[in-house]
């Protein structure tokens, strides 16, 4: 990871709102959690929580999924997993805050895929 990807990461979630629907995308595991499921849990409006997931987006951090009608954001965890590395290696390692102490990351790993529920549809 470079430096610029990293700093676009962490400002990402330097905001209560976006480190707050990346924590719950991280306990939603690869299956992620359509748009407005999150909306409702955070009690976001549609645009509020777009403009948030686009910035998350943008870092790298969630991934989206179009299923039919709704779209299913998950985060990135490999990405997470990188920006740690990163921070681990660059920041902790080199400054000798951290001396005597070892430095390898824990990665994240994300919790087992929810089975997805689709909604029913309505018989024609």
């Amino acid at each position: 990871m470079e430096s610029k990807a990293a700093v676009a990461a962490l400002s990402a979630l330097a905001q209560e709102t976006r480190l707050t629907i990346f924590w719950l995308l991280i306990q939603q595991g690869p299956a992620g959690m359509a748009a407005g499921r999150i909306s409702d849990a955070l009690k976001l409006a549609p645009a509020t929580l777009s403009f948030h997931l686009r910035e998350l987006s943008y870092a790298g951090l969630v991934c989206a999924r179009q299923q039919s009608r709704h779209i299913y954001y998950r985060a990135d965890v490999t990405a997470m997993n990188k920006l740690l590395a990163y921070l681990a290696k660059n920041c902790f390692r080199e400054s000798g805050a951290l001396q005597g102490m070892p430095l390898e990351p824990r990665h994240i790993a994300p919790p087992a895929a929810k089975p997805v529920v689709h909604p029913k549809t309505r018989a024609a």
